[in-house]
């Protein structure tokens, strides 16, 4: 009797086994979420400082002269690189789309961009270019790898121009004007954001303004203060390198899946 209930036993365990193993089968494999990756947003208003090198390039033709009238045609005094530092601050506003981002800026500098060059027409004379400030107003368009960004920019530029016209035995200056010139320029820049809302970045800029006949005044020392000496188309174009630092107000990152 006994066996025969040690083996009834052992066919019930063995005809139970199949069940427990399909219940004990594993568990489909289900693909965990994919994380969250932090990118950097580029989107905001910002504002900043920057510094720098420019240099503007001045060239004279002179068209009327108090003592001998109407230049015709005009004479070409000679060109100078009028060349210094500058410092000033921006604020602006960015956008982003997918990887493309776009902006729009004001940036206002105070320069100190000098030179001079002796006239080849009047040659005891020293003619002074001076840039003592001046604006740019642009649009940019740029490419960011997370916090990297690459960008162009473009639109009107303006600067605020001083010039003399200096004797050179004695240095001192005969005649002088002051001119405010509007332009265009075009520039190219890379920023990195180090730092949560914080970037630094560098920006080359040229500027296109063109010529204007500048009058120019006597001061009093040779010719009467005030009266017109001559008159001088000047052109000029403007280089400039600066470095800049920003801070974007706003989140830094966004999460992207």
């Amino acid at each position: 009797m006994k066996k025969v209930l040690l083996t009834t036993t052992a066919l019930i365990a063995l005809g139970m086994a199949p069940a427990i193993a399909a219940d004990l089968a594993a568990r489909p494999y289900t693909k965990a979420p994919a994380a969250a990756i932090a990118m950097y947003d580029w989107s905001g208003f910002y504002i900043g400082a920057n510094g720098g090198w420019g240099s503007s390039r001045n060239c004279w033709d002179i068209t009327s002269f108090v003592l001998v009238g109407p230049v015709v045609p005009a004479a070409p005094e000679g060109c100078h690189d009028a060349t210094g530092g500058t410092v000033g601050g921006q604020i602006g506003y960015r956008w982003q789309a997918s990887q493309w981002v776009f902006g729009l800026e004001a940036q206002g500098n105070w320069a100190d961009f000098e030179g001079s060059n002796t006239s080849a027409q009047l040659l005891v004379t020293r003619n002074e270019s001076r840039i003592d400030a001046f604006g740019l107003f642009t649009g940019q368009v740029g490419y960011a790898w997370n916090n990297a960004l690459l960008y162009v920019k473009g639109g009107a530029a303006v600067t605020s121009n001083k010039y003399a016209g200096l004797d050179i035995a004695t240095g001192v200056a005969f005649d002088s004007a002051n001119d405010t010139r509007w332009g265009a320029t075009v520039g190219v820049g890379l920023e990195y954001g180090f730092a949560p809302n914080w970037s630094v970045g560098v920006e080359y800029n040229h500027l296109f303004m063109g010529d204007r006949d500048i009058v120019m005044v006597g001061t009093g020392a040779l010719f009467p203060a005030g009266a017109s000496v001559r008159t001088d188309r000047i052109s000029q174009d403007v280089d400039m390198v600066t470095a800049r630092i920003n801070y974007r107000f706003g989140g830094p990152v966004v999460a992207r899946y």
